[in-house]
């Protein structure tokens, strides 16, 4: 998603839910109260680009645990911005376009590279992974290379490390985040990369990839995630598709602190995998902590 992991890193009920002494409860009114909530919420500056569908599932939660309306709408906002806003990406889609139309047409690899360079940097998460693409993909995923199938989940602007992926000619990527536009920015991307695939609009809480892939790739989504539904992380985990998984997490919050980062995700991803029976290979990078998951 393009998502701020760094809260981490640092059903209608109760009001709405119940019937009153004097009159049953009215699903309507609570849908109406949910629709309301979106407008309101879909309005401010932060959130325009934003999927309805994300608004939702989380106004849908705040309204059950709020007083009314305008608490909903504020706590709604703040969680949204825990999620997504500090690592949303600045919105210079053409600018990034015309890189990457000007480097396919070169013809020439590292022009390509370059400029990819250039449009991750601009994305807190994909920033942060600069420093080690030479050697990430490579050494994780190396020996199940050339990959044919991508699922790409929470993408944010990571579909742009496509050059350094060992993926088969003509590989499918499917890419998955939640806002609109981004995802319009990178179904062309995906085609000036040279791999056959779609970006989708989707919140993987609520409506998780079903098709297929080779990889599927969770790059510091899940802390993400459960702050929006705690069983969200374990739940996606089982409901993906794919022969190997690649999990990571931050090793350092936004403002540059690392203390007991590493250990605290470690033992994350320790408890999400109790009772599974899957094969683990564990890589600590100087930006991420790398997991990769063979499910049996």
């Amino acid at each position: 998603m393009a998502a701020s992991d760094d809260a981490q890193r640092r059903e209608v009920a109760g009001r709405g839910g119940k019937a009153s002494a004097s009159r049953p409860y009215d699903a309507s009114e609570g849908r109406g109260e949910l629709e309301e909530l979106v407008r309101l919420v879909a309005a401010g500056a932060g959130y325009r680009g934003l999927s309805r569908e994300l608004i939702a599932s989380v106004g849908a939660r705040e309204l059950a645990k709020r007083r009314n309306l305008k608490e909903a709408v504020k706590t709604t906002r703040s969680k949204l911005h825990q999620v997504t806003g500090a690592y949303f990406p600045r919105q210079e889609y053409d600018r990034w376009l015309a890189l990457l139309r000007e480097a396919a047409a070169s013809g020439e690899r590292e022009q390509m590279r370059a400029a990819c360079r250039t449009i991750l940097a601009q994305h807190a998460s994909t920033r942060e992974r600069l420093p080690i693409l030479d050697e990430l993909y490579t050494q994780t995923l190396g020996d199940v290379a050339p990959i044919t199938s991508v699922i790409d989940v929470a993408c944010g602007l990571n579909p742009l490390a496509i050059p350094w992926m060992p993926l088969a000619p003509g590989a499918e990527y499917r890419a998955y985040d939640v806002y609109p536009e981004l995802a319009a920015f990178l179904n062309e991307a995906l085609l000036l990369l040279g791999v056959r695939g779609t970006a989708t609009v989707a919140d993987v809480t609520v409506s998780p990839p079903a098709e297929h892939a080779q990889v599927a790739l969770v790059c510091k989504a899940l802390p993400c995630l459960e702050q929006l539904d705690k069983a969200a992380g374990s739940r996606l985990l089982d409901t993906l598709d794919a022969q190997r998984l690649l999990v990571t997490y931050p090793v350092r919050s936004l403002g540059g602190r690392g203390k007991g980062m590493v250990a605290t995700y470690d033992a994350q991803l320790r408890r999400l995998l109790e009772g599974r029976d899957w094969d683990v290979a564990r890589y600590e990078f100087a930006t991420e902590l790398v997991f990769v998951l063979t499910k049996k």
